[in-house]
């Protein structure tokens, strides 16, 4: 069934809703507004972890609901609730026209519609029986203590969502959308005496619970989070200071994410809060870098086929061969800046107003061979995967915690770091990239982004690349 005709009935069949009834009180509520929208939701969600070879906690959601929101010049009123009738919409109408008071706007045109399909629309969690799921967990624990015997801890967690969403505004136009939602991630503890170590590594995507279940697909989990903990079970304390740093391709892009990608949004930029603010046109980074944010790659976990605005998604260039040249926008800051909504306007749920946030957000390959690269440094240090960060938008300034790096000396790479953290400003490090690989990869599948108290789920990536006099915090004395 097609997604439109899928969310419809799911909202105007089985929930009883007059779609007449609906339309004429979001035309009502709307009146006079510059801009907004109805937006429905329906969605399941269930996870499963297992810790310690047993199972400690297992939990399934139903959620539905809805959003009205009315926008007024700079203001928006936003009301939900989770009762799906017409007379409760109708109150959230009494409540945004108060945005509007005093206010006369014209209604900004509907997006545009879209016939892509980027995804399934098959839900997850119906086609998997709880037994095997459990069984699934069970096994990769016992594949996980089998494979090493210096494991320790084996924490194993699957986790799926099936959300429809369907956008109905003013004039009666509308947007619908079908969005599942699958992940699995293994953590593992190694001990060697006294010294533990940790390793983790996860799948995941918009498609069903088979892109992840697979024999291969988990055991490969298995065994990344096997060979990281053994990894930094040799490493030693890191060095401190400015050296050349050599970034490893795909889920290291959650610095770009963060300490660039954030500040590329277009809400921090009509305020003037960004580093990047007023700078359309001047170069921000080195020649060749070149970032894009896309949400129209299949299957990706940050993908959308329409935001939850109803914009459709798109590949919006942010960075062009170090020029900055565009902005994630949703439709009210694209409005008041005179600019073009790019399919960025997402929320966390129906209880939540949109804002401009990232899709997929990604560096562009290069033409170096990343042997070549690590061959160039003289001495430094190789940053393979990443943890915890922490970014200042209006500077640009980050913090972020090094989970696999080595030393990397005369070209050739050496012991393993414990402690090394990578100390910067986003503006000033994209201009110290010097080399950039031909190896692009976007992350398995695995980033959630925070902004405002709103969780939604994200892809990153980047190839290999070198940064020249970067500051690293080590331990090492």
């Amino acid at each position: 069934m097609p997604h439109d005709a899928h969310a419809h009935e799911l909202f105007f069949v089985r929930a009883g809703l007059d779609t007449d009834r609906v339309r004429a009180a979001v035309a009502d509520s709307l009146a006079g507004a510059d801009d907004g929208e109805l937006f429905l939701e329906y969605r399941q969600s269930e996870s499963l972890v297992l810790d310690d070879r047993q199972i400690k906690s297992a939990s399934f959601d139903t959620a539905q609901g809805w959003g009205l929101r009315a926008v007024a010049g700079e203001a928006h009123g936003y009301a939900h609730g989770s009762e799906l009738s017409v007379d409760a919409i109708r109150r959230g109408g009494d409540t945004v026209r108060a945005v509007r008071s005093g206010h006369s706007g014209t209604m900004a045109l509907g997006p545009a519609g879209t016939n892509r399909t980027l995804y399934t629309d098959v839900n997850p969690l119906a086609l998997l029986p709880f037994a095997e799921k459990v069984g699934l967990l069970e096994k990769i624990d016992a594949y996980a203590r089998g494979r090493d015997g210096r494991v320790r801890q084996v924490s194993a967690t699957l986790a799926g969502s099936w959300q429809a969403v369907y956008i109905l505004r003013a004039d009666g136009s509308h947007a619908a959308d079908i969005r599942p939602l699958v992940r699995i991630n293994v953590s593992v503890v190694l001990g060697d005496g006294d010294r533990m170590e940790t390793g983790s590594h996860g799948l995941g995507g918009r498609f069903a619970y088979d892109g992840v279940i697979g024999e291969a697909e988990w055991r490969r989990c298995v065994d990344e989070a096997l060979r990281q903990a053994s990894v930094n079970l040799d490493s030693i304390p890191a060095p401190a200071g400015e050296m050349t740093v050599v970034l490893g391709p795909g889920w290291p892009g959650v610095m770009l994410h963060e300490a660039v990608g954030h500040g590329l949004e277009g809400d921090f930029n009509r305020k003037g809060t960004s580093a990047f603010s007023g700078r359309i046109g001047e170069r921000v980074a080195a020649k060749g870098v070149t970032v894009v944010d896309d949400g129209t790659l299949p299957d990706r976990r940050g993908s959308l086929t329409i935001d939850d605005e109803g914009t459709p998604s798109g590949r919006t260039t942010l960075i062009e061969d170090g020029i900055l040249v565009g902005y994630l926008q949703d439709r009210l800051n694209a409005r008041l800046t005179g600019s073009k909504a790019t399919g960025n306007g997402r929320r966390q749920s129906y209880a939540h107003a949109p804002l401009p946030r990232m899709t997929n957000t990604f560096m562009v390959a290069g033409d170096k061979d990343p042997a070549e690269i690590l061959a160039s440094v003289k001495k430094g240090v190789y940053a393979v995967n990443f943890g915890g960060g922490q970014v200042d938008i209006t500077s640009g300034k980050f913090v972020f915690a090094a989970t696999e790096a080595y030393l990397v000396e005369d070209g050739r790479i050496g012991p393993a770091l414990k402690g090394a953290t990578l100390i910067g400003n986003g503006p000033d490090a994209l201009t110290r990239v010097t080399m950039i690989g031909n190896d692009l990869q976007i992350d398995p599948g695995i980033g959630t982004c925070g902004k405002d108290g709103q969780g939604v789920p994200v892809g990153v990536g980047q190839p290999t690349l070198r940064l020249d006099g970067l500051t690293v915090g080590g331990t090492a004395v």
